[in-house]
């Protein structure tokens, strides 16, 4: 089975795209409505994942490049493209693809930053798997490890965000036909109460399922709550949510010993020995760092 980045790339669709990628992808899934069983026929499909390029890209001290001296060539964070059309897609129907790929290591950033959509991109449902290879199997299998009490501060900021564009932001197109007939734009409106959720569970259980609260999320979409329901949910719920930060039992930081060695694993499982790319840092450096950390958490520095 080849990836979807793979057959939008052989059908001439994605011009600009590097072409080491046709090699490198690990990990694609649906993401947006469909993840979160909200979909309608319309609805495009939005692909997120994770690809490994070359090694000299991770590690460009390989083509022996001396930064700040040698006009070093790029390096690869990520390829994103909008509205990609696939007119023989479904049979001739055509389908609109989204499309994001990182690079592992910015992948793994933004999982240890607890980022909303990359951390939901982990716990899609099995149907909306596209592709995974046996190493990001592994990486599914591990994903509580990225989990830390943090999630809470990067939902809540992306759920005020949500808030803002509500208040702020004109609709276009069909979103502005349905802000007219709701009196407000009620994809904005689902997003806030998804986000807020979806980060209750992490904080109650560890573990989260996209699709728990699709039956509100489809009732917000379909207009049947007022903006005043929708404000009042807002309010208490970020009420409560603060109130069992306080007693979730995630850890506090992200574990990163733990976090870096599933980084190792997985590069060493594609590249095959990295001993000599990568220099161990000294556990007692480490250890102090951690401690570090902790401090600065704390408020305590």
């Amino acid at each position: 089975m080849s990836s979807t980045f793979s057959n939008l790339f052989h059908k001439g669709l994605l011009r600009d795209a590097p072409r080491f990628l046709d090699d490198c992808v690990q990990y694609e899934v649906i993401m947006g409505s469909m993840a979160y069983g909200v979909s309608s026929d319309t609805s495009d499909m939005d692909v997120y994942g994770f690809a490994i390029p070359p090694k000299e890209m991770l590690f460009p001290h390989l083509r022996g490049e001396i930064p700040g001296f040698d006009e070093c060539k790029p390096q690869f964070d990520q390829y994103q493209r909008h509205h990609i059309l696939d007119a023989s897609a479904l049979g001739g129907k055509s389908r609109e693809y989204d499309l994001t790929l990182y690079s592992i290591t910015k992948y793994f950033r933004l999982l240890t930053d607890n980022n909303p959509n990359i951390i939901d991109s982990l716990w899609v449902p099995h149907n909306c798997i596209l592709y995974s290879t046996p190493l990001a199997d592994r990486i599914r299998e591990k994903r509580k490890v990225f989990l830390h009490k943090g999630c809470w501060l990067k939902f809540k900021g992306y759920a005020y965000a949500q808030i803002r564009k509500l208040e702020t932001k004109q609709p276009e197109g069909k979103r502005r036909e349905l802000a007219e007939k709701y009196g407000y734009d009620v994809k904005f409106a689902y997003h806030v109460v998804r986000l807020l959720n979806e980060v209750e569970q992490l904080m109650l259980e560890q573990d989260l399922d996209l699709q728990r609260n699709n039956e509100q999320l489809k009732s917000i979409r379909n207009g049947e709550w007022t903006l005043e329901q929708l404000q009042q949910y807002f309010v208490q719920k970020e009420k409560d949510l603060e109130s069992l930060y306080t007693r979730c039992e995630l850890p506090a930081i992200p574990d990163m010993a733990a976090i870096r060695s599933l980084l190792m694993e997985s590069l060493e499982q594609h590249y095959g020995s990295i001993d000599t790319l990568v220099v161990s840092q000294d556990r007692h450096l480490s250890a102090l760092r951690s401690i570090r950390n902790i401090i600065t958490e704390l408020g305590l520095d």
